[in-house]
């Protein structure tokens, strides 16, 4: 019997979208993933944590990774994905504990892990553990401090994001950068373009590791424009905001070329919404680099179908 050839696969990003586009469909496949997931998050029940007990990071985004890998039975996926009272994921709350007893994020990602059944073969890794604040300084001139101002506007009309920079030098995690250095294919997004994509590549080594790789690197463009984040933005616009954090241009962009229904689109930004419209798909992109398929499913909301995008990636793995 021929050897299974596992194609190895880091993908970076944060919030729900990677993980669910991404994640979900690549692993019912013979390849080994990395998923390196933002640490930064201000907001939510990760980011309330986060400074409540003083952790340095938030487990939110990387919580995400590993459930989406998870091989617990669903009913244990489902009550580490519970909220308390309080609001606080069960899995935020438990990395949030065992840091503060063992004084290592490490540590606690790791014991997750262990209870969620996380497969062998896969990793799911920190971009960073140092201890900063994602800033942004508007075209205004106004500076934004924290991630979650920047990921959720307070007011809503805002002038477009200049750059986001780091408050601080932060340190790209040691494992991180082992696994962009050996991969086939290095996989950014989808997800928030400053938020959680650019933090990622603010840190100190990463975008230098990704660069330095000779893995093929991949941005998946996202299908919906965020109000603050990329008001009005295309595919190419969406596409040279990447390149510009990462310092080196992309080898693919794979994009949505199908334009949902209002309705479905509607109802999507009635479940989030600071989503505004669907991302404009640019006259004459040149399909060597950008690749546009219909990722939708069939139905429902507009989200992209995991086993779509995991075709296209996996094709991309063996050019």
């Amino acid at each position: 019997m021929p050897k299974i050839k596992y194609y190895k696969i880091a993908c970076l990003g944060g919030g729900n979208a990677m993980p669910q586009a991404v994640l979900s469909g690549l692993k019912k496949y013979p390849v080994k993933l990395s998923a390196i997931s933002s640490m930064l998050d201000s907001g939510g029940s990760a980011g309330k944590l986060r400074k409540s007990f003083q952790t340095g990071v938030s487990f939110g985004d990387i919580r995400r990774a590993i459930l989406a890998l998870s091989e617990a039975p669903q009913a244990v996926k489902a009550s580490f994905s519970q909220r308390d009272s309080m609001g606080h994921v069960l899995a935020n709350v438990f990395c949030t504990a065992v840091t503060v007893a063992t004084g290592s994020p490490e540590t606690a990602i790791a014991k997750l892990k262990a209870r969620l059944a996380f497969p062998a073969r896969h990793q799911a890794l920190p971009a960073t553990l140092s201890d900063v604040e994602l800033c942004a300084e508007l075209k205004s001139g106004e500076v934004i401090n924290t991630e979650t101002k920047i990921d959720v506007p307070e007011a809503r009309k805002r002038p477009p994001i200049k750059r986001v920079y780091l408050s601080a030098q932060a340190t790209a995690y040691p494992p991180a950068l082992s696994a962009i250095k050996n991969t086939d294919l290095i996989v950014i997004g989808p997800g928030d373009l400053y938020s959680s994509l650019a933090q990622i590549l603010l840190v100190q080594g990463m975008a230098q590791a990704i660069r330095a790789s000779r893995a093929k690197k991949v941005y998946v463009a996202n299908a919906m424009t965020k109000h603050g984040e990329t008001n009005g933005f295309s595919v190419l616009d969406l596409a040279n905001e990447i390149e510009k954090y990462l310092g080196q241009k992309l080898d693919y962009v794979v994009y949505n070329k199908v334009l949902a229904a209002q309705d479905r689109i509607e109802a999507t930004k009635k479940g989030n919404p600071n989503l505004v419209a669907a991302v404009r798909v640019d006259e004459n992109l040149p399909s060597e680099k950008f690749i546009g398929e219909n990722l939708l499913p069939d139905s429902g909301l507009v989200i992209y179908d995991p086993q779509k995008l995991a075709q296209i990636l996996l094709n991309l793995c063996k050019r």
